[in-house]
């Protein structure tokens, strides 16, 4: 089932209830990003869960890929490198048109970042960037401390995003409640040194709908046009 959200009219909110194949996704996508930049169809933030799964982005090393027949490994055109989707993450899949916002890439991967900060922040996790590191973090001195003598990091988002006559696809990934142990098929975005962690992992209890309405509150505090 899929229900469209109204609050928004000039940004269409799609959520699915039940897991979505990951080729049915990317069709999707590739549909609507030709239609938006063509003039046919509004943009779209469409949430969603896939099952178990692992995809590799542009940048994916074949030796981080560690076990290759536990799930289906999907090579996708979205920037990065090995990831993981499956039940418990949320999954916000970002079709904008930056002709009516800004062209830089850069700046809308930092807008991106800004807005799952603030997600997490209203949640009760302080997430961070960390240069050269793609995704977002979060701390855990419980757990000892890195090489450079801070405390280790664990990623809850990871980003990837691809960019079509300046449309945007793929997205945004949030780690809510996900089975962590699933991420040891991979070297998640090739980083060794730290971990994955979700919300329950943290303690928390929020659930997808929780983290939906997070997303929706900060949504135009970043993408306005």
């Amino acid at each position: 089932m899929v229900n469209i959200l109204p609050e928004m009219a000039d940004v269409e909110w799609k959520s699915s209830d039940e897991l979505v194949p990951y080729p049915e996704a990317i069709d999707f996508m590739e549909a609507r990003v030709a239609d938006i930049a063509a003039g046919r169809a509004s943009e779209c933030i469409w949430l969603l869960e896939h099952p178990p799964l692992y995809t590799a982005g542009t940048s994916a090393k074949e030796d981080d890929l560690l076990t290759s027949e536990r799930f289906p490994v999907y090579k996708t055109g979205r920037g990065g490198e090995y990831t993981y989707h499956g039940p418990g993450q949320r999954i916000a899949y970002i079709m904008l048109d930056l002709n009516k916002r800004r062209r830089d890439v850069r700046w809308f991967v930092g807008e991106i970042e800004g807005w799952v900060i603030e997600t997490c922040a209203k949640l009760g996790v302080t997430a961070e960037r960390r240069e050269g590191r793609v995704g977002l973090w979060v701390q855990r001195p419980e757990k000892g401390m890195a090489f450079d003598g801070r405390p280790l990091e664990d990623k809850i988002a990871a980003i990837g995003i691809r960019m079509r006559r300046w449309v945007s696809f793929h997205g945004v990934s949030i780690n809510v409640s996900p089975q962590l142990e699933h991420f040891s098929g991979i070297v998640p975005c090739g980083i060794t040194e730290h971990g994955v962690t979700s919300f329950q992992d943290l303690g928390l209890t929020h659930n997808l709908s929780d983290v939906d309405a997070a997303l929706k509150a900060g949504f135009y505090n970043y993408f306005n046009d």
